[in-house]
């Protein structure tokens, strides 16, 4: 079997809410289109329904040059902040009113380390101190399902904003055995279709020097082709779900949407935390100041520059689609799928809101 070409077969909406304000011309005049695109997606969005429950869980702290992070701006003495990952899983009703499980992030660590990056790392370091003071692991993916009473084979849908340190094969399953291996690897999610962007597959298989460094080599050679699903931009998968096209960190970048009973959420990693969608707040040395010097709105996660300018205008959508946050409305509802936490060893480089997780109802195994 084939590449799923059409998510529509599988119930997947597109939606059109954007293609006018991907379309506008000069480029100083998009913004502006985009929050009245995001606008009028939101209020149509929201009276659709919500999801049925969401849960949150930490699956690995990695370190992350600081330098990346806010695009150069932040001042401090360690070049390496942590970042955590988290898998979101999240079940909703589809369009025909049946159950779906979709999981966000579920990132293998041993897959990680072998993106170019990170064997830099190991050969800086040493293969200790990488895995036991750059790098933490809180629960597996295996785990997290557990803790939420599932079993991979209740997955319905998998999807990442991006690919980056991804080894997709440990995850989809190949047709044919990886390097010295006897056998085909079995895919983690038997049932599960993955959601990704055209673009990112298209750059994962064949990265320029510009991106190399973040994709796993040969990391989707001879995946089993049937579980994947190409997506050309934004589509919702049922009422309070929906995976919106925020180009630029890389050229396929997508970005999960929820709404909740406490708004709408937005998750990706175009940031690492609320201080990249909000340099304005920001109390990490030299961020607002580079904002306000430069006269921007927001401060990008730069590990990759594939299009600045794409990836400037995809947070400005990700933070007019989102709703304030309840505990503090002046942050929006921006996850980082790879949030910083407040660590003692980082400071003074220390996020100025921690988001934590969107946690809501009841997950079922179906």
């Amino acid at each position: 079997m084939a590449v799923t070409e059409s998510p529509e077969a599988l119930g997947v909406r597109p939606f059109h809410e954007f293609d006018e304000a991907n379309a506008t011309w000069p480029r100083g005049d998009r913004l502006e289109a985009i929050r009245e695109a995001a606008d009028s997606f939101r209020r149509r969005f929201k009276a659709q329904g919500q999801v049925v429950a969401t849960r949150t869980i930490d699956l690995v702290t990695a370190g992350y040059p600081t330098r990346f992070a806010f695009g150069g701006a932040a001042k401090g003495f360690n070049p390496y902040i942590g970042i955590t990952n988290r898998m979101i899983i999240v079940q909703f009703l589809d369009f025909e009113g049946g159950l779906k499980t979709l999981v966000w992030e579920p990132t293998l660590p041993e897959g990680s380390a072998q993106a170019p990056f990170y064997q830099q790392l190991i050969g800086r370091y040493g293969e200790w101190l990488s895995e036991n003071v750059l790098a933490t692991e809180h629960n597996s993916v295996a785990g997290a399902l557990d803790l939420c009473g599932l079993r991979p084979e209740n997955v319905d849908y998998v999807a990442f904003d991006h690919l980056h340190v991804q080894d997709m094969r440990l995850l989809m399953g190949t047709t044919m055995p990886v390097e010295a291996e006897l056998e085909p690897r079995p895919p983690l999610f038997p049932r599960a279709r993955f959601l990704c962007q055209r673009n990112e597959v298209d750059t994962f298989r064949s990265p320029h020097p510009m991106q190399w460094a973040w994709y796993v080599p040969g990391g989707m050679d001879h995946v089993i082709e049937e579980r994947l699903v190409l997506l050309d931009g934004d589509v919702e998968l049922g009422p309070g779900v929906a995976l919106a096209a925020t180009p630029g960190h890389t050229d396929g970048n997508q970005s999960l949407v929820l709404n909740t009973p406490d708004g709408v959420w937005v998750s990706s990693e175009n940031g690492v935390a609320a201080d990249n969608w909000h340099p304005h707040l920001s109390k990490i040395p030299g961020v607002k100041r580079e904002a306000v010097f430069m006269g921007v709105e927001v401060i990008l996660n730069s590990n990759t520059l594939e299009d600045s300018i794409d990836q400037y205008d995809s947070m400005v959508k990700e933070k007019a689609l989102a709703d304030p946050n309840r505990e503090d409305p002046r942050w929006m509802n921006v996850l980082p799928s790879s949030e910083m936490p407040r660590l003692r060893r980082q400071w003074p480089v220390v996020p100025s809101f921690t988001y934590g997780g969107v946690d809501y109802g009841r997950i079922q195994a179906v």
